[in-house]
């Protein structure tokens, strides 16, 4: 089973991990990678290009949403069969792919999406795995979907499923978007275990902290409202 595998990476101030995230991808046999540069005030694009990925930039900082947007259109247009979105900092782990891409080519599921709950995920805090848990409740109670991980950016989609899906959030709320785009559109989904490493104090942001939930949580709720 083949098909053109491309990797899109949103990236903002990740100089000192872009490379290693890269260099893991590549070691891997994964060659066709995007790097979206989201505004970085750091050396995030020069480094990614002088790794060897393709490099798209945002002038401002749009957020993650917005990257995935950019990168998934450019990864279409170049004719992948499959799009792997991975993080920029060093958490995802480029040997778990194969394993989520291989339902996706048998065409067993369209979307395979990662959950560190369904594997030994490395030191999750426990304020981390509270938040987690509870996006799991929310996304139960507004879409009606039942998954063990609802806020974790290593997924799979085949060409046909991400070319239905739309992102519209520009930030972190992109993720729960992004499920109720796989209910609204029927797609056939998986969830495989994956390992996130923990092992920055950069890896709790975003996301990761009570504000930025509760942010999240309520744009969810506007975002309910207005459909």
């Amino acid at each position: 089973m083949g098909g053109t595998v491309w990797i899109v990476v949103p990236a903002y101030n990740e100089e000192h991990h872009i490379e290693g995230v890269i260099g893991d991808l590549k070691s891997h046999g994964y060659n066709n990678i995007v790097v979206i540069d989201d505004g970085s005030n750091d050396r995030t694009g020069w480094v990614s290009q002088q790794a060897g990925a393709t490099v798209l930039r945002h002038v401002l900082n749009r957020g993650q949403g917005a990257g995935l947007k950019t990168g998934i259109d450019f990864a279409l247009q170049e004719g992948a069969d499959y799009i792997v979105t991975f993080d920029s900092d060093g958490q995802h782990m480029a040997k778990d792919i194969a394993p989520l891409l291989a339902p996706v080519q048998a065409r067993d599921a369209e979307v395979a999406l990662g959950s560190r709950f369904l594997t030994g995920s490395i030191d999750i805090p426990f304020s981390r795995r509270i938040l987690l848990k509870g996006s799991i409740f929310v996304i139960w109670l507004f879409y009606g979907i039942k998954m063990t991980d609802a806020h974790n950016g290593f997924r799979i989609l085949s060409k046909d499923a991400a070319s239905k899906i739309n992102i519209k959030s520009n930030r972190m709320e992109h993720a729960s978007e992004i499920i109720n785009e796989i209910k609204r559109n029927k797609l056939r989904y998986i969830e495989l275990p994956v390992t996130i490493r923990y092992n920055d104090p950069r890896h709790l942001k975003g996301q990761g902290s009570y504000t930025g939930a509760v942010k999240i949580f309520l744009k969810m709720i506007l975002q309910k409202l207005m459909r």
